[in-house]
């Protein structure tokens, strides 16, 4: 599994950070969350997918 962060939807809401520090960090200079992997470890898909879910703009995006 891949994930990409759409930038333009973004709200810098840290949510996505809270769920799963391990694939996501916050850039406090750009006030946005960055993906720090590039391939997702098979034992925190689920906590991605719970990330994307809870994004409220839809800025996560997963490609499996």
């Amino acid at each position: 599994m891949k994930v990409r962060i759409d930038y333009d939807l973004c709200m810098g809401d840290r949510n996505c950070n809270k769920v799963c520090p391990e694939v996501f960090e916050y850039d406090q200079d750009q006030f946005l969350s960055r993906v720090l992997v590039d391939e997702v470890p098979g034992h925190l898909e689920n906590q991605v997918r719970k990330a994307a879910r809870e994004c409220a703009p839809g800025a996560i995006i997963i490609e499996e």
